[in-house]
């Protein structure tokens, strides 16, 4: 006679796992390293790499000295790593992007308990702990090295502004440079058409549903327009924006996960996002919106709980 398992519901049964998850994260998010190393040189694919195997340690590292189950198996570390490391300018120094894997993996994801505990976005703090802590390194952007050979490993030494910083400048003709990332910028954010790509096939795999970055990029281009931001519609296109609408905001363990707290999810980080490039001194949003949001994430889908059929409201 068979065995018979019982367990609560639901009972789904699919063969998607956390391990296939993040592998299509991590294919999604090969243009953007491609272009980041086209335009920056090899030194974005050197930072990539390192941040990836420092971010594989820390977590191996943590659970063996804690005597818990390795996990790093389900890719999760590897993901992180890449965005940590598409979050930093390509001549960042090495330790000061260590740093911010050391706060991405401990201090977020395993002090909370690992993977599907943190309430945060882990590369999102890895960044803010960077910026605020190395302000200079994380501003100083290097000239594209688009006019170099491929291999070309040489950083300029001369920095350059992002599009944001002078967007009330940028012309319609502007507009091919910020799609294909010929301008200065962090490592994964500049090229906007390799992380469309990327979100394309993220949505046609199922990996996440179109809903916040929709939300997202349509309530900053409205709430832009109404604050009054210069070239609403350019700034799509500049700056993390995409980024973060694509493959930050997007992650399943910070976001909401019903369909109405993903819309009030998107149309938050779009709001935030235009008063702070709008009404703020500093240029770039997306990274206090995308975690103000997360702090946002357990109230939310509260609000849009959906009431089982049959069921009855608990008073």
């Amino acid at each position: 006679m068979s065995t018979m398992t019982t367990t609560v519901s639901p009972h789904i049964r699919s063969e998607r796992t956390t391990q296939r998850i993040m592998l299509d994260v991590i294919i999604a998010l090969c243009p953007a390293l491609i272009a980041s190393v086209v335009i920056f040189g090899f030194r974005a694919l050197l930072l990539t790499c390192v941040s990836v195997a420092a971010c594989v340690l820390l977590e191996f590292v943590w659970e063996k000295a804690m005597k818990k189950p390795v996990t790093v198996g389900d890719l999760s570390a590897v993901v992180t790593g890449m965005l940590l490391a598409f979050n930093v300018p390509v001549g960042m120094p090495i330790w000061e992007m260590l740093i911010g894997d050391v706060a991405a993996i401990i201090l977020v994801k395993m002090l909370f308990g690992g993977l599907g505990c943190n309430f945060m976005n882990p590369a999102l703090v890895g960044r803010i702990v960077i910026m605020f802590s190395f302000t200079t390194d994380m501003t100083t952007y290097a000239v594209p090295k688009l006019s170099y050979p491929i291999v070309a490993n040489v950083v300029d030494a001369v920095s350059t502004a992002t599009p944001l910083t002078f967007m009330d400048r940028l012309g319609w003709d502007s507009f091919p440079k910020l799609l294909l990332g010929v301008h200065g910028g962090v490592i994964g954010e500049v090229c906007a058409a390799a992380l469309l790509l990327g979100g394309i096939y993220l949505i046609i795999r199922k990996v996440i549903k179109p809903i916040i970055p929709l939300c997202y990029l349509g309530s900053l281009l409205l709430f832009s327009w109404l604050f009054g931001g210069a070239q609403p519609v350019l700034s799509l296109f500049a700056g993390g924006v995409m980024l973060g609408a694509i493959f930050m905001a997007t992650d399943y363990v910070t976001s909401p996960f019903t369909n109405w707290g993903k819309v009030i999810f998107g149309v938050g980080c779009g709001l935030i996002t235009a008063a702070i490039r709008v009404f703020g001194n500093y240029a770039e949003g997306v990274t206090f919106a995308i975690l103000l949001m997360n702090i946002l994430v357990p109230y939310i889908n509260d609000l849009t709980m959906t009431k089982p059929l049959g069921g009855a409201v608990e008073k």
